[in-house]
């Protein structure tokens, strides 16, 4: 890539820091811009001194020797301490007497019940399956699973499986590993089976805890059964699966393997609640998380206990305020079976000591309210979301979220992926009222954390920019050569020096970690290796950061490199569109075409009596040329009721590539796909 992005996409507006009292805080953790940058400053001139206030914050079993020990691409955080992390998010809160503090805040998916009179007319309304768990029941739980899974032969270093839906007894099994010194590797429930037998076989994981299934939209999906599937793929090969704890959680009738099967009510019926935490050293492994590609098997991201710790803790406080014991509520929407909900369901949230609310379910059932009506019974007051599921939320109408109180609401934040402008603004003024800071949050797998973000107290915000590193990220925009990027000129975005929550490897393969993230940005001058995100970015003249997408979703149209996310940011600045996704597409004259794919609001199609038709895609081609410039313009325009979208929300782009080029059979791996009939819609369409 020695040829800069082309970064055209005019986005002037600012939204200055919203004072601390107008939002009814106690105080901002960071209350302004000069002292965000004095902090920032010191994180890099003195990292020990900085992250060694950060880990104070935590209760350690034996304080480390040394901050940082480095030589890249491998870092040592806190050597010789020893710290656990189960104990730091439940035991210590306990022991400083906030035992009947609630930690969790659960609700299950709603079932609907007729109400109303015949005579009057009957409409339905949810029963909301509630629980709240505080942290002595959390503690109690967690030493009680604990002991079980040691009875089963789980020792401190095992990876144990998790496979479940969004029920409290999911935080507790992660928790329950962490607290006797087992690894975890949470895989996503919408996997199948044979993702879990890549996965638990590059774990050399012997027990996997499951549940009979979860609900999502009225049905069930059978988790035991996908379980089972794998388990019979496991007999066949030495890594042969010996227990699978099950929890009754749906009612359906499961098959039973007698001698390797057991219900979690029986297994943690006779075990004791006194279960101490095991210190861990602070390189030990916290957890392992998947990450698949398009090529390759599934990457295991290590991370381990102390460094992971102390940044979730600490980007979680800065970046949503979080000030325990005033009535807090945080909501992150995501799944536990990804990163996302790893750090700011569990171990960033509960670490502050702030009530984390986790939902079962769907978004849009029993109806399009659903995220609304959360916020208002709960009193959210932080919430963090996703721009496809806000795109989603734009589509379905404002009268949605008009007919609830979501006044509550102080911090909004988004996280998978960069959010468009009109998202962002939609976002900031129908969610947020306009008063409620955005933050657009960057990070990946691999950081553990929040590398670039605003603040909400310090930093002026502008839709669609991520802004400012985060405390310890040395981030830059550089071209192949590891050279820094002149201002509003793309290229590779890299971090080059180490921080507490990156990843220390890929499980089992050195060369992978290497190749994949150190081996091709260095420093010009000393030849040490850069952290190489695979992210495309410019950095413009007030430094704020601007992701422009992956790099290999970067399209090069006649010499020209174009971000896929500014394309689709200017498709979604055209009033009617509700979600676009642009690929690349093979093109006779320029080499790579541009296509995109583009969901309209059926309000707006509705009200301006248009259609789906060759004057509409003109119409989007020539906005897309007046945002940016003509050699954005996309090639082809095809209209879509939906995206294909993994079970977390995300586009999957590399699909999206192989219908724009006509490719007859889709050979990639489609496993986290939500719907696949959205994508056979896609490739039905005619020309």
């Amino acid at each position: 890539m020695s040829q800069a992005i082309e970064s055209t996409l005019n986005e002037s507006r600012v939204f200055p820091p919203v004072p601390a009292a107008q939002l009814k805080f106690s105080r901002w953790q960071v209350s302004s811009l000069e002292q965000y940058r004095e902090m920032h400053k010191r994180s890099l001139e003195d990292p020990e001194g900085f992250w060694g206030e950060a880990a104070a914050v935590l209760r350690w079993a034996r304080e480390w020797d040394k901050v940082l020990e480095w030589k890249a691409p491998d870092a040592k955080w806190f050597g010789g301490g020893q710290i656990n992390a189960c104990y730091n998010c439940v035991d210590r809160h306990v022991e400083d007497g906030h035992g009947e503090e609630v930690g969790i805040i659960w609700e299950g998916e709603p079932m609907s019940r007729r109400t109303g009179h015949p005579a009057t007319g009957s409409h339905y309304a949810p029963m909301h399956e509630l629980r709240w768990l505080r942290y002595r029941e959390i503690q109690r739980e967690t030493a009680r699973l604990g002991n079980a899974l040691k009875g089963m032969g789980v020792k401190k270093g095992d990876v144990v499986t998790i496979y479940m839906p969004m029920v409290p007894e999911l935080v507790i099994a992660v928790l329950a590993c962490a607290r006797i010194g087992a690894a975890h590797s949470v895989i996503f429930g919408g996997f199948a089976p044979h993702a879990i037998v890549e996965r638990v076989t590059d774990a050399s994981s012997k027990v996997i805890i499951t549940a009979d299934g979860g609900f999502r939209k009225g049905e069930v999906i059978e988790l035991k059964k996908n379980v089972d599937e794998a388990c019979e793929v496991l007999a066949t090969t030495p890594n042969k699966v010996r227990n699978v704890v099950v929890l009754q959680r749906t009612g359906a009738r499961v098959e039973w393997r007698p001698g390797r099967d057991v219900w979690w009510h029986d297994a943690v019926e006779g075990a004791s609640d006194h279960c101490p935490c095991e210190p861990m050293d602070a390189e030990d492994m916290l957890f392992l998380l998947y990450t698949s590609g398009s090529t390759g098997k599934p990457k295991g991201i290590v991370h381990t206990t102390a460094g992971y710790l102390v940044y979730t803790n600490l980007t979680a406080r800065v970046t949503f305020n979080l000030i325990p014991g005033t009535g807090q509520v945080f909501w992150c929407t995501a799944d536990v079976g990804w990163v996302t909900g790893h750090s700011y369901v569990i171990y960033g949230i509960m670490s502050n000591r702030v009530p984390t609310l986790m939902y079962e379910g769907a978004p849009n059932f029993p109806g399009n309210d659903r995220f609304w009506d959360i916020v208002a019974r709960h009193r959210v007051t932080q919430l963090y979301t996703a721009p496809t599921a806000i795109r989603t939320f734009m589509k379905w109408g404002d009268e949605h979220p008009a007919r609830h109180d979501l006044s509550s609401l102080k911090v909004l934040g988004t996280v998978g992926e960069p959010i468009n402008p009109e998202a962002w603004m939609w976002y900031h003024t129908h969610i947020g009222g306009g008063r409620c800071p955005v933050v657009d949050t960057y990070w990946q797998t691999e950081t553990g954390g929040h590398v670039i973000t605003p603040l909400p107290g310090a930093t002026p915000t502008k839709p669609g920019s991520c802004t400012l590193p985060m405390f310890g990220i040395d981030a830059a925009v550089v071209n192949e050569a590891g050279e820094e990027m002149p201002r509003n000129h793309g290229g590779l975005l890299a971090i080059r020096r180490p921080w507490p929550g990156m990843l220390r490897g890929i499980f089992g393969n050195r060369e992978r970690f290497v190749q994949g993230y150190w081996s091709r940005l260095k420093d010009p001058k000393t030849g040490e290796p850069y952290y190489f995100s695979a992210d495309g970015a410019r950095c413009d003249p007030d430094g704020y950061f601007w992701v422009m997408g992956r790099v290999d979703d970067v399209i090069n149209v006649s010499g020209h490199r174009l971000g896929t996310m500014e394309v689709e940011s200017a498709l979604v600045s055209h009033p009617g569109v509700a979600e676009a996704a642009v690929v690349g597409m093979p093109h006779e004259i320029k080499g790579t075409g541009i296509c995109a794919f583009v969901t309209m609001k059926p309000a707006w199609m509705q009200a301006q009596s248009r259609t789906a038709d060759e004057a509409l895609r003109k119409e989007l081609s020539n906005h897309v040329g007046h945002e940016i410039g003509a050699i954005a313009r996309p090639d082809q325009v095809r209209f879509a009721e939906a995206l294909p979208k993994t079970r977390s929300g995300k586009i999957m782009r590399r699909l999206l590539r192989d219908v724009a080029a006509g490719v007859e059979k889709i050979t990639q791996d489609t496993t986290t796909l939500e719907d696949f009939s959205v994508v056979a819609r896609l490739r039905g369409e005619e020309e």
